[in-house]
């Protein structure tokens, strides 16, 4: 779904728009870390997000790849940033056909700051020299797939911003008449440079309305995390400062603690007043920090911890090709992500990852860029793989995990158990000390409000997936352990080394019941 689009749905609904920007860490740990942080602020459900493009390209790669995961494992309305520095054009085409592949439709067109080591930018042989060439180039040759989104500079660029930190009447009017090409050639959305002087913004907006550009202009708000930081940003962008902020930050600028209160009530209240003048849009540049950017919100009454909403169970699926998508097995609720990427070419479900390993389609998950190792592995070394001298030690693992003594899990792609599990904690907690031991369950929910914070279904029946039990521990459980009156039991098992399918079980107390042995199919899977 375009940006414009989910601008345009929450003005019917008289609803305030909200997204955040992340930009590409250096290192593995730091994009494995930010997908963390992407999940926790992604469940507050902005309207989109968006994934910077390093300087002079620096980060192409990494980008396109960030892009591909957030709209297809986060599930959030991606946008990626995509710049012409260094970028010919048959590169730029490349990018844009992988995120298309991928059902992201949205795309910031940016012209890009000059490669590391310049100071001026020049365009790359067979490359675009602005903005304004790479939005009609999309336009030509994508049509309307892309929803294009554009900067704007309340202040204008900071390349004809002055050495007195003011750009000319005559060079504010130019950039103005420029952003107007931009949105002419097909730009439908305008996103703006970061900015602290909101009543500059303000006249911006209505100034850019006085020539004819009439489309949604979104306000970018900075909050400020720490002093060094907010300085460092402001230089560079060349942006203007009201002395009575700077007055309220020297004194504390020393203090971290207070610099990030004090930026929580100043982004605060530059979005009341923006919001205050009609304007419903709201993007906030993170820094890919997460409580600064939230407590804002939270203090303009738009998120709220306590209730985040969701339409179903898991979050709704926001690639273009696979928005319908309203079903999924309950016993892949606890690893969406393996879900998701298992299940990418299902246009010809069942594909050679489900079936027979003797397939040459058969492959290994454990290379998929979506299956990589998390950065939640040390923490999983540290409270599953201390030394297990029994099997007693194992069971005794499981049942901490049921009762809420364990925060991971090698079976679930989520920090902590569901808050439905408490339930039944207790009751998992005394059949895994046992040596049954479970990777997947559900208690019995019936005619539960659909927003309640305990359970993900109104209603579902009582489920337990075990994991490698051993077939005269399932006999004991279901055959001995079982009275007869349960007469509705559904039993299966799934076990790796079988090659036929076959029936076992007690059938003398359970004649109409039995549980089917898959061939090649882990048991844990």
């Amino acid at each position: 779904m375009k940006v414009i689009e989910k601008i345009q749905e929450a003005a019917l609904n008289d609803k305030v728009v909200f997204s955040f920007e992340f930009f590409p860490p250096k290192t593995d740990d730091g994009v494995e870390n930010l997908f963390e942080r992407m999940d926790r602020m992604v469940s507050h459900n902005p309207s989109f997000c968006d994934i910077t493009w390093g300087a002079g390209g620096s980060t192409a790669d990494l980008t396109l790849d960030i892009a591909n995961r957030m709209q297809n494992q986060i599930c959030v309305e991606t946008m990626m940033h995509l710049t012409c520095t260094n970028m010919p054009v048959e590169s730029i085409d490349q990018a844009l056909n992988s995120i298309k592949g991928n059902g992201i439709q949205n795309v910031l067109a940016l012209r890009g700051d000059p490669p590391h080591g310049q100071d001026k930018f020049v365009a790359v042989e067979g490359g675009f020299a602005c903005a304004l060439d790479l939005v009609r180039h999309i336009k030509k040759n994508y049509g309307d797939f892309f929803g294009i989104t554009v900067a704007g500079y309340p202040e204008a660029h900071p390349e004809v911003i002055g050495e007195d930190g003011v750009a000319t009447p005559e060079a504010y009017q130019k950039d103005l008449a420029y952003l107007k090409e931009k949105v002419d050639a097909g730009a439908e959305v305008i996103v703006t440079q970061l900015f602290y002087d909101t009543d500059n913004f303000l006249k911006f907006v209505n100034d850019c309305r006085q020539i004819g550009i009439a489309c949604p202009i979104v306000p970018g708000i900075m909050p400020i995390n720490n002093y060094k930081g907010f300085v460092r940003m402001t230089g560079f962008c060349k942006t203007r400062i009201p002395a009575e902020i700077m007055a309220a930050l020297e004194p504390i600028k020393d203090n971290e603690e207070a610099v990030k209160a004090y930026g929580i009530h100043l982004g605060t209240e530059m979005c009341k007043q923006i919001l205050a003048s009609g304007i419903k849009t709201l993007h906030l540049y993170t820094l890919n920090m997460d409580k600064t950017a939230l407590a804002i919100l939270q203090n303009l009454g738009l998120i709220e911890e306590s209730k985040i909403s969701r339409t179903l169970p898991w979050k709704r699926p926001t690639n273009v090709f696979r928005v319908k998508e309203d079903v999924r097995p309950i016993f892949w609720a606890n690893r969406p992500k393996s879900y998701i990427s298992r299940t990418r070419g299902w246009e010809q479900y069942p594909q050679g990852r489900w079936g027979d390993s003797r397939s040459p389609a058969y492959g290994a998950l454990t290379d998929h860029q979506f299956l990589r190792p998390r950065s939640r592995s040390k923490k999983l070394q540290e409270e599953w793989a201390v030394p297990l001298t029994s099997v007693e030690d194992i069971n005794e693992k499981f049942s901490k995990l049921c009762v809420g003594k364990l925060k991971t899990s090698p079976w679930s792609e989520l920090d902590g158990l569901q808050p439905e599990t408490k339930i039944i904690g207790e009751q998992l907690g005394g059949i895994n000390s046992k040596g049954f031991l479970t990777i997947n369950s559900q208690p019995a929910v019936n005619g539960v409000k659909s927003d309640s914070p305990a359970v993900v279904q109104i209603s579902h029946t009582a489920c337990t997936e075990f994991c490698s039990v051993l077939f005269m521990k399932v006999d004991q459980l279901l055959f001995k352990s079982i009275p007869v009156s349960f007469i509705k039991l559904t039993y299966s098992i799934l076990y790796l080394h079988m090659r036929t399918s076959m029936w076992y079980g007690n059938l003398d107390m359970f004649p109409d019941y039995g549980f089917t042995i898959h061939p090649d199919v882990p048991a844990c899977a």
